[in-house]
């Protein structure tokens, strides 16, 4: 970033001006901030390495009118954990996150002061995570933050894409502890006056809400209620949590619970914002709020069945790799037992069906038809891909070629996105013209995802609390392991194989190791990575062909989402990590 005030004054000023001539109706994304930064840094005649500074600056001034349009109760700042003395920081954490009132030892005391004043919520969290989710449970509207620019740099892709407002200040220096900022900028931002307006960008917020609070505890018993009991219960921790409960009641219970776990609801935003764009776009326009409430439980329902069945193959995934976590709490099999859990994964496909097939008075019976059958057809690909990884992990040749490992990753992953859109652009009406464009932008998008997810299993799961190269120690088939065997020398080869023979005498850790030099040898993880841009670009060009603007613009909308890349392992995350408003 620019060394001096002065000159940071000077490029801030220049990307508000460029900003200002910005068309606003839709959010960048963040190549198209990118080569705005870059197009305004080469006219000024500023260095290249200021991109990421310029594109921070170009979304704080695009954001800004949004952001004094949200009050300031409905807006969330953000800030780092100590600007100055990271490592001797007095201040304790309590049930309100970290107490930075009673410190002094740098302005985050003062700037939480003043902005609690105002009415904001504070989250005091070193990059935080957790921001997209208070998003979309709905806490907040807008944004504003202060972070070190390489954190600023990756969050500010997804924030971007869904619309939501915001404006951040970044720190002055590589990283975020022992630093400083420029406290005028964020004192500031902070005061943004509240001008109320209604909202210029179209947001996907309201959409992804929707498709979160399906799995509330209150919606469910409303659109889905308990057949076995008079509302959801709710079971008990410990060691016996079906004490008391009664058994034919047990599995349902158990069912409700692990749906309203965890998850990303990506496949059930999904099946909404396509029947959205297809019926007017409403949901992402100004009425955005009022426009989702007006969608029909039949729809919601539809939407529902995807995230069942998601569920059920979780369950069954678990069971088959014998994974001992699942949302950061012991997998049903481990909590349960085999049986129960077996149970409770075939107990959630059966309702899956169940939420399409009840709304052929609502939805027609042609299309309650079509969805059914395309969902027949997923979760038969689905169990074909999952069996052909399961044959491979317990055959003896452990030799797997790239192409193979691909076919089974667009058997696998695949289906479950395609049924999503298929089934809300067939709520919305004809689907006949996108039927091929979907299957070949699913594949693309599925295959990408898998490989994506293996990269990322190289940087171990906190939340599943899994070890890096957690695929080579279950077994599974990769698309990395076929990739080496296709590049390595013989002897290499032999050597990557041992690492999986029955006589291998490592340890866990020394396998991986040894798995990770063989990948690195044979430039697995570069290729690996080109095999992603190859499927986004293939992914790309179907979205690019798309006549309706609204589809289009959620297809690339899913590509940037969905499609994201790994980032090193993130450090631990505090030990409370809370939102506060004034009392």
């Amino acid at each position: 970033m620019p060394e001096t005030l002065e000159a940071r004054e000077a490029l801030r000023r220049r990307c508000e001006e460029v900003a200002g001539r910005l068309d606003k109706s839709t959010p960048l994304t963040k190549d198209q901030m990118e080569q705005v930064a870059r197009r305004t840094l080469d006219e000024a005649g500023l260095p290249e390495s200021y991109v990421g500074w310029a594109m921070v600056m170009l979304s704080t001034a695009f954001w800004k009118d949004a952001v004094a349009a949200v009050e300031p109760s409905r807006r969330l700042f953000l800030l780092p954990h100590c600007l100055k003395h990271a490592e001797g920081c007095p201040a304790e954490y309590d049930q309100f996150g970290m107490d930075c009132k009673r410190c002094g030892a740098c302005s985050i005391a003062d700037f939480r002061a003043e902005a609690e004043a105002m009415g904001y919520r504070v989250l005091v969290a070193e990059g935080s995570p957790v921001v997209m989710k208070i998003i979309v449970s709905g806490y907040v509207d807008a944004i504003v933050g202060v972070a070190c620019l390489n954190v600023l740099e990756k969050a500010i892709d997804k924030i971007l894409l869904a619309g939501i407002p915001c404006m951040a200040v970044p720190l002055l220096s590589s990283d975020c502890r022992n630093t400083s900022v420029d406290e005028d900028w964020v004192a500031e931002m902070v005061r943004t006056e509240y001008r109320p307006a209604q909202a210029q960008t179209r947001s996907y917020v309201h959409l992804m809400r929707a498709a979160a609070n399906l799995f509330e505890r209150d919606t469910l018993q409303r659109i889905v209620p308990p057949q076995r009991s008079e509302s959801i219960l709710t079971l008990p921790e410990g060691d016996q949590p079906l004490q008391g409960v009664d058994p034919i009641a047990a599995t349902e219970a158990i069912a409700y619970d692990f749906l309203a776990r965890g998850g990303k609801h990506s496949r059930p935003f999904i099946t909404l914002a396509a029947y959205d764009a297809l019926r007017g776009d409403h949901c992402t326009g100004p009425d955005g709020a009022a426009s989702t409430e007006q969608i029909s439980d039949s729809v919601r329902r539809a939407a529902m069945s995807i995230e069942t069945f998601h569920k059920a193959s979780l369950v069954h995934d678990d069971i088959e790799d014998d994974d001992a976590y699942r949302y950061g709490q012991p997998a049903l099999h481990h909590r349960y037992g085999l049986p129960t859990a077996i149970n409770v994964g075939d107990y959630l496909i059966g309702m899956g069906y169940r939420l399409v097939s009840r709304e052929s008075a609502a939805l027609g019976a042609e299309v309650v038809a079509d969805i059914l059958d395309n969902l027949a057809a997923a979760h038969t690909r689905l169990a074909e891909g999952q069996g052909a990884e399961l044959i491979w992990r317990d055959s003896l040749d452990k030799r797997l070629k790239p192409i193979d490992a691909l076919k089974v990753y667009a058997l696998k992953t695949s289906p479950a996105f395609e049924a999503a859109l298929y089934s809300g652009i067939r709520m919305a009406g004809d689907v006949t013209p996108y039927v091929d464009a979907i299957r070949t932008f699913c594949r693309n998008l599925g295959v990408a995802f898998q490989i994506l997810n293996d990269l990322g299993d190289w940087n171990g799961d906190q939340d599943n609390k899994l070890l890096a190269g957690g695929d080579v120690l279950g077994g599974r088939p990769t698309v990395l392991w076929a990739l080496a065997l296709a590049s390595l020398e013989e002897a290499d080869q032999a050597e990557l194989l041992s690492t999986v023979a029955e006589d291998c005498s490592l340890t866990p850790l020394q396998r991986i190791a040894k798995v990770r030099k063989l990948y690195q040898r044979s430039g697995a993880f570069d290729s690996a990575q080109r095999l992603v841009d190859k499927h986004q670009q293939r992914a790309e060009a179907v979205a690019d062909e798309i006549e309706s603007e609204p589809l289009r613009r959620l297809l690339y909308f899913l590509v940037d989402t969905v499609l994201e890349r790994p980032s090193e392992p993130a450090p631990p995350s505090p030990p409370v990590v809370a939102i506060t408003s004034p009392a």
